[in-house]
């Protein structure tokens, strides 16, 4: 069986002020993308499928889609490569969209613009996130054992590990039971103290202390194609509920998967690896990542440069 790895590349980048999903933060001016393409087909991933903007397949065939079309699998097999555009075109026509919304409605509307394009087993991650050599051979050798309903699987990463020093972040705070994920808490404002505290600022008047420890989602999902069905299902109920003003509002799959595991629709694995996170939020988080990802060139774990 083979196995697809699905990259959320149409984020506007609106904290980090530019398009972080193709900025050259790598020594030869690789994207952070690019590492994730490159450790998912030494892992095994068959297919890279990009969710871009309109107008974005130039950009990011140029970056690395050209590429991956000469690339092979550790069996020898060629990679495809695809690409899915991500605007108001895939919303259900019964909705109407405000005059003033610009910005396209979240994760679970990603993933669905690539519905027609995945038939197999899938791996959907952020383009702007660095996940970690092991996780995609992890997380692919989880996927090839789902079976075809109800099942789900995520790596997980420790939240004191994925903040930022330079504001706030999002990120789904879990629960979990007995190697299950149990709750998935979407937690918008979670901010880091010099100290190393670390709380939930939604509300600043009364911040939540959160677990350094607590194990979070950074969007490293792995499903199979039932879960489309799903996430139409709950899109169209989340545009349903949506009032004109709410033009920032997004449809998020943490709280997919969370409806689904409280409804006992589904359950979902929690894979623990010794990768580690890191990404840009913010434009100051950038030179931290750089020397991150010269030092693994450094080291070893990738050749002088992705570009070649």
């Amino acid at each position: 069986m083979k196995a697809a790895l699905v990259i959320m590349a149409a984020g506007m980048g609106s904290r980090y002020g530019g398009e972080k999903q193709t900025d050259g933060i790598g020594p030869h001016g690789e994207a952070i993308m690019e590492y994730s393409v490159y450790d998912a087909v030494r892992a095994g991933f068959h297919k890279i499928v990009f969710i871009i903007k309109p107008g974005m397949e130039p950009t990011i065939r140029a970056l690395c889609g050209d590429r991956i079309q000469t690339m092979r699998t550790p069996q020898g097999e060629p990679v495809e490569v695809a690409y899915a555009v991500q605007d108001f075109s895939s919303v259900p026509g019964f909705y109407t969209i405000p005059e003033g919304r610009t910005k396209p409605f979240g994760t679970v509307h990603a993933a669905l613009c690539a519905r027609d394009l995945v038939e197999e087993p899938f791996a959907i991650i952020n383009a702007d996130d660095y996940y970690g050599v092991s996780a995609f051979a992890t997380i692919l050798q989880e996927l090839l054992a789902l079976p075809p309903v109800g099942q789900g699987t995520m790596v997980g990463y420790r939240l004191k590990n994925t903040v930022s020093d330079n504001g706030t972040v999002s990120r789904g705070v879990c629960q979990l039971k007995d190697g299950k994920l149990e709750k998935v808490k979407e937690t918008l404002k979670i901010k880091k103290y010099p100290d190393g505290a670390i709380v939930d600022a939604a509300d600043p008047a009364q911040e939540v202390p959160l677990d350094p420890e607590s194990v979070v989602s950074m969007n490293f999902w792995g499903f199979t194609p039932w879960i489309f069905e799903e996430m139409d299902r709950y899109f169209r109920e989340f545009l349903q509920g949506l009032s004109p003003e709410e033009e920032k509002a997004e449809c998020l799959l943490p709280v997919l998967v969370d409806r689904l595991i409280t409804a006992g629709q589904m359950t979902v694995s929690v894979l623990h690896t010794d990768a580690v996170w890191f990404g840009v939020t913010y434009q100051e988080d950038r030179p931290v990542v750089e020397q991150a990802l010269k030092s693994l060139h450094d080291q070893g774990v990738y050749p002088p440069s992705l570009k070649e």
